[in-house]
């Protein structure tokens, strides 16, 4: 037995490590394919010519600077709103409410992080899409549509990110803040949150991925139309719903590079966003 399990852990590291090498090894072959192939379509055909404002096939042009300006309105505006969403859930997960009220909202949370995204933009096209419409016109395909449902969806996961690092830092200094007679909103405000400051980034980059890399909801609510975004009423159509489009008919051509670049633009966002993060973490936590 001590044989056995000497071996096991000997051999236990070598195996996590050649593990590891593989997941990193396919991971880094993925990321270089998108890169290559981003840059393949830059150099073939169209050129910087895909950077262009104007999308129109019959014309030989295929600018998709619409779609970068739609894909990022839609993410932080989605994300502004459900951010702010998701600490308040937190907050009265974290004693601004009633028990039976928190326990309520805490399973309407998780059944919601169980409900598919097709569902939210079906129930969408029927229940928000017509109000919309009615009361500040257009066709209720747009920009404001979609955003409201991308922020609805990141709410539960943003939500239980922040809760978990709120409860424990609560939990730590609770003792603390009831001898300085502080309530539970000053306890929150005053010592939880800000020293929570590293999680709630966290979760804001988490929606933020969330709502830059879905191409459900923009492809079903924001109207596809493409041309660039001025009020919340206009349609649009983001770099994810335009690679689900176009990947349906079309395999060649024109459109064929500029979903090259639309995949290696969403990746750069990502590791921009990503990395920005850790920046701004490391400096809260400095």
């Amino acid at each position: 037995m001590r044989q056995h399990c000497g071996v096991s852990r000997h051999h236990c590291p070598l195996l996590l490590r050649a593990l590891a090498l593989s997941v990193s090894a396919m991971l880094g072959t993925v990321i270089a394919f998108i890169l290559i192939s981003g840059a393949e379509a830059l150099m073939t055909g169209q050129g910087l010519g895909l950077f262009g404002a104007v999308w129109n096939p019959a014309a030989g042009k295929f600018g998709i600077l619409p779609m970068i300006q739609a894909t990022l309105l839609l993410a932080f505006s989605s994300l502004g709103l459900g951010w702010c969403l998701s600490l308040g859930c937190c907050c009265v997960l974290n004693g601004l409410a009633p028990r039976w009220a928190a326990r309520w909202l805490r399973g309407l949370l998780t059944l919601m992080t169980a409900v598919p995204t097709v569902v939210y933009g079906f129930a969408a096209v029927f229940l928000l899409v017509p109000p919309i419409r009615d009361a500040l016109g257009g066709t209720g395909f747009c920009w404001l549509t979609a955003g409201l449902l991308l922020a609805l969806q990141g709410v539960p996961a943003m939500t239980f990110i922040m809760d978990g690092a709120v409860r424990s830092i609560a939990a730590e200094s609770r003792l603390t803040a009831t001898a300085l007679g502080m309530t539970t909103a000053q306890h929150l405000s005053r010592v939880v949150l800000p020293l929570a400051s590293r999680p709630l980034l966290s979760a804001a980059i988490l929606g933020l991925g969330r709502a830059v890399g879905d191409a459900l909801l923009p492809t079903m609510l924001a109207g596809n139309a493409i041309r660039f975004a001025h009020t919340p009423l206009d349609s649009m159509r983001t770099l994810t719903a335009h690679i689900s489009l176009v990947l349906s008919s079309d395999i060649g051509g024109g459109e064929h590079l500029s979903l090259l670049l639309a995949g290696a633009l969403l990746l750069t966002f990502c590791a921009v966003f990503s990395l920005l993060s850790r920046r701004m973490a490391r400096r809260v936590r400095s």
